[in-house]
């Protein structure tokens, strides 16, 4: 393995950073449509204040959201931690929760 010069490794740098900002030009210019996107998954998430701001029980949220009762009791006692996807539900819900509701009425 060879050694990259700190010139290697700031001409890298610089060029991540061009292709970002690239990247988001395009996407604010609306020419990234189905271009990949980058999805930031919280590594923790609050699931009993997220709960509460909707002031529902366990349960209720559980229903609504499409979870189980158990999960978001042991989510909330922090004896497990919601995986990827439902981390990123929960912050949908956060953010968003009337269109999560409108999502998955049926």
């Amino acid at each position: 393995m060879t050694k990259r010069t700190p010139e290697q490794n700031r001409d890298d740098d610089f060029a991540n950073i061009i292709g970002g900002l690239t990247e988001a030009v395009a996407h604010a210019e609306g020419a990234a449509e189905g271009a990949a996107v980058r999805v930031h998954v919280p590594a923790q998430i609050d699931v009993k204040a997220i709960r509460t701001r909707e002031g529902l029980t366990q349960g209720a949220f559980a229903a609504r959201y499409g979870f189980s009762a158990d999960a978001v009791k042991q989510w909330e006692q922090k004896r497990r931690t919601p995986e990827a996807a439902a981390r990123i539900l929960l912050t949908v819900i956060e953010r968003e929760p009337e269109a999560v509701q409108r999502a998955l009425a049926g």
